[in-house]
């Protein structure tokens, strides 16, 4: 009797799992941590993200690199998002390998660069889990998460973390790190146990 009572309550147990259609995302090989960085504070982020979780770790390249020149990248960035220019990238990826994506970013002009558009453009994501990763110079990550939604309609989009980089217009570049590296794994180890995908120690 006991195990007929065990049995249909895994078997209840199951059905409201699957009925419920929560996956949490697991840490794998099956995840790609991908990312877009030019004063290499997004980079260090990703770097932590993938001591913590695993999978491949994967620089966002471009075909020609935007300007050194700030100014000159802050108006060429402008220009693209005005006209939607899609800038042609040098990665190249297999997705179908990965079921888990992290897109990391800096915020360009409040909103995604113009390079993450071209990758959430080329690449099929439909039935992916996205989770988003970004640094700001203080303005926080202005519209970058919502237009991964609107771009990735089909995708399962996870809580987004986005912490404070350097600023670049004011000459301040690389700043996570030493300290400030300690303390920003600490709060990538606490929003990624809050998604459940820690790899096991």
């Amino acid at each position: 009797m006991y195990h007929k009572i065990l049995v249909l309550f895994t078997l209840f147990s199951s059905c409201l799992q699957m009925q419920s259609g929560q996956q949490q995302p697991q840490a794998s090989d099956n995840t790609l941590i991908i990312y877009l960085s030019r004063t290499n504070n997004t980079k260090a982020v990703a770097e932590l993200i993938h001591d913590k979780v695993g999978g491949d770790l994967v620089a966002l390249e471009l075909e020609n690199s935007y300007p050194e020149d700030y100014t000159a990248t802050v108006r060429q960035v402008a220009r693209e998002n005005e006209t939607g220019y899609l800038p042609p990238l040098r990665t190249r990826i297999n997705l179908d390998q990965y079921d888990t994506v992290f897109l990391g970013f800096p915020t360009w002009g409040m909103q995604l660069p113009p390079p993450i558009k071209s990758f959430l453009h080329k690449y099929e994501l439909a039935g992916k889990t996205i989770i988003p990763f970004n640094t700001n110079a203080g303005y926080g990550v202005g519209s970058g998460f919502q237009q991964i939604r609107q771009l990735c309609p089909n995708s399962t989009i996870m809580q987004g973390l986005s912490l404070k980089g350097g600023i670049e217009r004011d000459g301040i570049y690389l700043v996570i790190k030493g300290e400030k590296r300690r303390e920003t794994e600490l709060e990538v180890i606490s929003w990624l146990r809050k998604l459940n995908i820690l790899k096991p120690k």
